[in-house]
């Protein structure tokens, strides 16, 4: 049977496509970039996992500082405590008895498990699974101009934190967000006025977590959050440089494709198609830049083809058999597309990491 995962020492022209490829000394700046900057500002990061979904990367991650780890699933994070994390944050909201009974195996087993809830339905489930004996950690999620999921006004935050407060089975640990990009100010004004208000109840916020690498490097304009959450940062992206958060010289991941076909002079196709690339535009009017031929614009993606329009590149385009690297528009939705990630210094292999928590979506 064919192996499509190459051997450390290979090198990157001889890796069958399409496949993701993680340059290790990208990486590891993006990582230690984003923890010195948050601890020069005396504030704690907590990775979010969903952009790589590896044990191995998350360890790097807390080796350079990272106070613990963000899981958006149950079952993302039975996957990361299986690999010995033990501080891990779910950042959704957990709802019935199937998923809250496996939330509370987990906990028995994690050290430092908590939770978020923005409704007192949420809430209301959580107290009943946990005991006074063995508090689940619970913060309050907060809409801060994001319109996601979040209470909408201080006001709500401290009533829901102090329910959680009064529940046996529960610890108010604090309140979350994840807001809009350039909302720092938004941000800070809904956590000290909650702070004021839970004050006034006596109760205390110790954890204001705050996230997004859009706004990642200005954690420091949100001086009373004590810490940040940030994903994709750890491979970044089109969007990323798009954003300004990074350069091309920061994209540490790119996907490796195949020109399988030329079928005429103004258009190429790659074996790249939706099961390797994602669909997911975020604001693009195409699916992924191919470095070092702008001006190419892969216009439409089916399974396993992805359309190439050449009119607008200036540059000769590769002949069918030729590999390019392409960037993708978002590549936390790749990371889940794969079983494997190939990493490497300088074009030769150095080492293939198991996706752990593919397919993780419960």
């Amino acid at each position: 049977m064919f192996n499509p995962w190459p051997e450390v020492g290979t090198s990157l022209d001889q890796v069958a496509t399409p496949m993701p490829v993680i340059d290790e000394d990208r990486l590891a700046a993006n990582v230690s970039r984003a923890q010195r900057y948050l601890e020069s500002h005396g504030k704690a990061f907590r990775p979010h996992i969903k952009t790589h979904k590896i044990a191995a990367v998350a360890r790097q991650q807390v080796e350079v500082g990272a106070v613990g780890i963000n899981c958006q699933k149950v079952s993302e994070a039975e996957v990361f405590a299986d690999a010995g994390f033990e501080d891990i944050l779910i950042t959704y909201n957990i709802l019935g008895a199937p998923k809250l009974a496996r939330l509370r195996a987990l906990h028995e087993r994690v050290a430092r498990l908590s939770v978020v809830a923005d409704s007192v339905a949420v809430v209301d489930g959580l107290a009943a699974a946990f005991e006074a004996g063995r508090p689940l950690a619970v913060l309050v999620e907060c809409d801060t101009g994001g319109r996601r999921c979040g209470v909408q006004t201080p006001e709500d935050a401290a009533a829901l934190g102090e329910r959680i407060a009064a529940a046996p089975g529960l610890r108010f640990m604090g309140i979350l967000t994840y807001p809009a990009t350039g909302g720092a100010e938004n941000v800070e004004a809904f956590i000290v006025r909650t702070m004021e208000l839970l004050a006034a109840k006596g109760i205390e916020c110790p954890v204001r977590s705050n996230g997004g690498s859009p706004d990642l490097f200005s954690a420091h304009l949100v001086p009373s959050a004590t810490e940040h959450r940030a994903g994709t940062y750890v491979y970044n992206d089109r969007s990323m440089v798009r954003a300004g958060h990074c350069t091309t010289d920061d994209l540490a991941m790119h996907v490796l494709a195949t020109v399988v076909s030329r079928p005429a002079p103004d258009r190429a196709v790659l074996d790249c198609g939706s099961k390797a690339l994602t669909s997911d535009l975020l604001g693009f009017s195409d699916y992924g830049m191919i470095e070092g031929f702008e001006g190419a614009r892969i216009v439409s993606l089916s399974e396993e083809h992805a359309v190439v329009d050449l009119r607008g590149c200036a540059r000769v385009f590769p002949e069918v058999g030729a590999m390019v690297r392409v960037v993708p528009n978002h590549t936390c939705v790749v990371s889940n597309l794969f079983d494997r990630m190939v990493f490497h210094r300088d074009g030769v292999v150095t080492r293939v990491e198991a996706v752990d928590a593919r397919g993780t979506v419960w």
